[in-house]
């Protein structure tokens, strides 16, 4: 071979086992279902699937963004502890929440308006949850009724309610969600206050489209209260949601009202979680609303250990922000979550390739998750405890 080519041979082998390079023609190629080897791999397709507006909807924090990046980021202030030399010929990733069994402890959480993401939207992921035995929480912002999504699911999800502003409203939703047969009423209490949503405001400028019947149509500090006519669960209702007067004694309202399981989805202090127990809630959810609620600059799985704590284990602790990979997953049930919801990995999965996207998602934080408890020496989630994980290198 000639000199003058000899380098520039070098040069394309080198680039050839980069896996920055595999990664970035991963980004540039068609996107093929077959070529995803993990959750992450499906965001470049998602975003050039989706217009601006939309992506900015799903894909943006509040404030700097600070906190949508630190839930990822916290992720790597926990190590696991492996163990060898444990039988872990068989996996069982089975599991018990709030009286009923799940076959894993990772959920699809509540994201709104999926008609936004692809044509299908609720119904794909719900019939994407069937089959892969997941459970669905149900956006009120839901682009789907409840009742459609319950149909696709084959069993009613659990519900994710913002509260109307008039308690009149909220007796209508909650009776029809009652009565749609969902077993969980999730509460969500942390865009009660407003939210500062600036990188969605900027990618709705870069939209020259009308999309407003597609997501809630205020981004900045009154998200929180905007208006949600039109969307399929505010049939005869104003629209209007997340009244800033409510305390707890809301929650003593609701648990009146429903015979419904009460969650309150939010819950980032060990204060807080222990006044959720003395309001006879019958769980909570660690989260910060994926970075889009309020800029603390935390990290969910930071929160979780003094939530867990707080509550120990009278009631289920759930936990959700910035989840994407099954050794995440793994983390937090150390710590000592029960479960843990994804948001935006399988909206990734349902804009590249509707219900199939979806599955590959569930499919992939599944094994992963697997080999995880597998390499940890723990093949049940029962064996799962803070002796498998470390924070920053000091046991818990």
């Amino acid at each position: 071979m000639s000199p003058i080519f000899r380098p520039r041979r070098e040069f394309l082998r080198f680039l050839a086992a980069s896996p920055l390079a595999a990664q970035a023609w991963a980004q540039t190629a068609s996107p093929n279902l077959k070529d995803a080897l993990n959750v992450m791999d499906f965001e470049p397709w998602a975003r050039a699937a989706l217009p601006p507006a939309h992506w900015g909807y799903m894909a943006s924090g509040v404030d700097d963004d600070t906190t949508l990046r630190t839930n990822r980021e916290a992720m790597a202030h926990y190590q696991l502890r492996a163990r060898r030399l444990v039988d872990v010929s068989k996996a069982d990733l089975k599991t018990e929440i709030l009286g009923a069994a799940w076959d894993m402890p990772i959920y699809v959480s509540a994201v709104g308006s999926q008609k936004a993401f692809h044509p299908q939207g609720e119904l794909a992921t719900a019939r994407a949850a069937k089959a892969k035995k997941t459970m669905q929480m149900l956006s009120t912002v839901t682009s789907t009724p409840v009742e459609d999504v319950a149909k696709a699911l084959g069993t009613p999800p659990w519900y994710q309610l913002y509260m109307p502003l008039t308690w009149n409203d909220t007796e209508k939703l909650v009776k029809r969600v009652e009565d749609a047969g969902c077993p969980v009423l999730a509460w969500t209490i942390d865009l009660l206050a407003g939210r500062n949503a600036e990188s969605a405001t900027r990618f709705i400028r870069l939209d020259t489209r009308v999309c407003s019947s597609c997501h809630t149509n205020a981004a900045t500090s009154g998200a929180s209260t905007g208006n949600s006519r039109g969307k399929p669960m505010f049939d005869g209702l104003a629209g209007e949601m997340n009244p800033p007067e409510a305390t707890w004694a809301y929650v003593d309202r609701l648990k009146k009202l429903t015979k419904m399981k009460l969650v309150l989805k939010g819950i980032d202090t060990a204060e807080d979680a222990r006044l959720a127990l003395e309001h006879g809630v019958d769980g909570v959810i660690v989260s910060n609303h994926g970075g889009r609620a309020t800029e603390t600059g935390r990290g969910t799985i930071d929160i979780l250990p003094e939530v867990v704590d707080a509550v120990g284990a009278r009631i289920p602790v759930l936990v959700d922000g910035g989840f994407r990979r099954g050794s995440d997953v793994y983390k937090a049930l150390a710590i000592g979550a029960r479960a843990v919801g994804i948001g935006r990995p399988y909206i990734y999965g349902l804009a590249s390739f509707g219900q199939e996207g979806v599955e590959k998602v569930l499919d992939l934080l599944r094994a992963e998750l697997e080999m995880t408890m597998r390499q940890c020496g723990t093949p049940t989630i029962q064996q799962i405890t803070r002796a498998s994980v470390l924070r920053n290198g000091v046991r818990l």
